[in-house]
Order: C-alpha cells, then sequence, then structure tokens
C-alpha cells in the first residue's frame, strides 16, 4: 500500500470517528479499513487491535473473526510482535515468520495458520493504555518500507482521534456525573424545606431527621429525598421521620 497505490485512505481517521457511535465501532472501522487498502494483488491482509491488560491481552477490534484467531496465536505463546509493539511502544516488523528467529515458536504456529508476514504498529495513547495495530499477511515480505511508512502514518492519525474521543468521553462522563449531583443537591434542598416547614425546625435540624431516616430505612438520602419530594407533590403528606 503504497501512496501511488492507494492515494489516500478510503475513510480518514478522524472521518471514521465521527461516523463512529463509540469507540470500539472506530476502531473495527479503522481495521476494515486498513486490511481492506492493503489486500490488493490476490494477497489477503488481517487487522487487529491488541489491548495489553494487567492479568491479559485481549483483542478490541478487529477486520474479521480469523484477525482475532491469528491474534490468539500470540496470546498463546505469550510474546510476537504485536504484543511487543504494545510493550516496548515501537514498530516490529516481520519479513518472514519462516525465519524471524524472534519467536521461533510463534513464528512456527503462525506460518502454520497461513501467517507469512506482519506488522506490530504501537497506538500512541497517551499514556491512556497500552496498544497496537496487528497487521498480518498470507505472502512473505509483504510490507515494504512505503507501505509501513503509510501504515505508520494511519496509526499516528487514528492515535490523534483516540487520545481525543477518550478525552471526550471523559468529558462527558464528568459533565453526566456533575448534572447528576447537582440535581440529587436540588432534590435534598427541597427535602430539608420540606422537613424545615412541617417540623417548624433549623435548616441544620431537618437535614439531620432527613440524614437519620435514611440510615434507620437503610436507604441513600438523595432517593429518600426524592421520595419525599416526590410525595409531597401529590397532594398532603405526612412525611415526619421516625429517625
Amino acid at each position: 500500500m503504497t501512496e501511488h497505490e492507494t492515494g489516500e485512505s478510503p475513510t480518514a481517521p478522524h472521518e471514521l470517528l465521527l461516523e463512529s457511535e463509540d469507540i470500539t465501532s472506530f476502531l473495527d472501522a479503522l481495521t476494515a479499513t486498513i486490511a481492506q487498502a492493503l489486500s490488493t494483488d490476490g494477497d489477503e491482509v488481517w487487522c487487529a487491535v491488541t489491548l495489553l491488560r494487567p492479568k491479559r491481552s485481549s483483542t478490541v477490534a478487529s477486520s474479521s473473526p480469523a484477525a482475532e484467531a491469528l491474534d490468539e496465536i500470540q496470546y498463546h505463546y505469550g510474546d510476537g510482535p504485536c504484543l511487543t509493539a504494545s510493550r516496548e511502544h515501537r514498530l516490529v516488523h516481520v519479513a518472514d515468520t519462516r525465519s524471524d528467529p524472534r519467536w521461533p515458536e510463534y513464528g512456527r504456529a503462525a506460518a502454520a495458520n497461513g501467517i507469512r508476514s506482519a506488522l506490530g504498529v504501537p497506538l500512541d495513547l497517551g499514556g491512556e493504555a497500552s496498544a497496537a495495530l496487528d497487521v498480518y499477511a498470507d505472502r512473505p515480505h509483504k510490507f515494504d518500507p512505503a507501505t509501513i511508512e503509510v501504515v505508520q502514518r494511519e496509526v499516528a492519525s487514528a492515535s490523534t482521534a483516540l487520545r481525543l474521543a477518550v478525552r471526550m468521553e471523559k468529558h462527558r462522563d464528568a459533565e453526566a456525573d456533575l448534572k447528576a449531583a447537582m440535581a440529587s443537591r436540588t432534590t435534598i434542598d427541597l427535602a430539608v424545606g420540606i422537613v424545615m416547614g412541617q417540623n417548624r425546625c433549623t435548616q441544620e435540624e431537618a437535614f439531620a431527621i432527613l440524614r437519620a431516616a435514611s440510615s434507620h430505612r437503610n436507604v441513600k438520602l438523595r432517593d429518600l429525598a426524592a421520595e419525599l419530594v416526590a410525595t409531597v407533590g401529590q397532594g398532603p403528606a405526612t412525611t415526619h421521620f421516625d429517625p
């Protein structure tokens, strides 16, 4: 996949991100796009994304079920080009699995499963996680320097899009948490006001009554407050709690 052969990628990573519902669907689309672009001249290419986890590695996206199966070979042996790329954050190129000396057991198993060459390209997630794009081909020496350069550019662009997506997701989570907290606080304040009016007590005393009732009934304070507010909204209420 040189620039002369393929031009720009069919869909740029940032465009894929905009079209995707979530990060997983973005990665699935990315692997499918790269695999399709690299599968030329009758050669078949498979792509997947490996994520390193504390206890085990896993495939979080793939261009096909076959790509996931190819990843499992590396997981079985605990090493290989893509796991090394993820761990060491560097490009790993296997020109021929039958002659590469670095992972002899993996190499034999990969060759037996039709894998003749492979690439592991790390995703730069800014310290969020360790991951890599796994690229497999059924022919040796499939990835020439020009092809590798194009794949690295695609992965770099995807990494930027992923970092943005992660930050946006965190922002959305924080915003949702803030709104929930504000809504909860508002409900509790309303409930405190109701207790103050019905018991002719101070704000501190009303809050203490609510808190004691929450503990006595083993109900979260915000849920108890919501129940009280809803009850009052339905008409006359008897809301004198027994702490």
